[in-house]
C-alpha cells in the first residue's frame, strides 16, 4: 500500500504543477491578446480576465501539491485532505474520476490507517 500512496503523491504533484503552468500559459494568451489589440480599455479587461482564470486555476491546483508533498511524508492531515480531494475529483471524468476512485480506494485501505498513523513524518 506504500507504493500506492506514492503513486497518488506524485500524481496530485504532477497535476498541480500542470494546473500551475496552464494558469501561467492561459494568462500569458489571454493578457497578450489584449496587448495585441492595443486598446486600452481591452487590455485592461483581459489583464482582468487573464488574473482571475490564472488565480482560480492555480488556487485549485496548489491544494493537489500541498496533499501530494503530505501524502510523500505520511502525514495524517494528507490522507485526510486526499480523501477530500478526492471526493471533488469524482465529477472531473475521466481523469478526475480515475483519480478519485484510486485515492479512495488506498486511503480508505485499513493498511493505510495503520501507515499514517505509525509513520513519523
Amino acid at each position: 500500500m506504500r507504493d500506492h500512496i506514492k503513486i497518488i503523491a506524485w500524481l496530485y504533484i504532477i497535476l498541480g504543477v500542470l494546473g500551475i503552468l496552464g494558469a501561467l500559459i492561459a494568462f500569458a494568451i489571454i493578457a497578450g491578446g489584449g496587448v495585441i489589440s492595443g486598446d486600452e480599455t481591452a487590455i485592461r479587461i483581459t489583464a482582468i480576465v487573464a488574473f482571475v482564470i490564472g488565480g482560480i486555476v492555480v488556487l485549485v491546483s496548489v491544494p493537489g501539491i500541498i496533499t501530494g508533498l503530505g501524502l510523500l511524508n505520511f502525514k495524517p492531515w494528507a490522507r485526510i485532505l486526499a480523501i477530500i480531494l478526492a471526493l471533488l475529483n469524482l465529477p472531473g471524468f475521466p481523469i478526475g474520476t480515475a483519480l478519485g476512485i484510486y485515492t479512495l480506494w488506498a486511503m480508505l485501505d485499513s493498511e493505510s490507517s495503520q501507515l499514517f498513523n505509525t509513520i513519523e513524518g
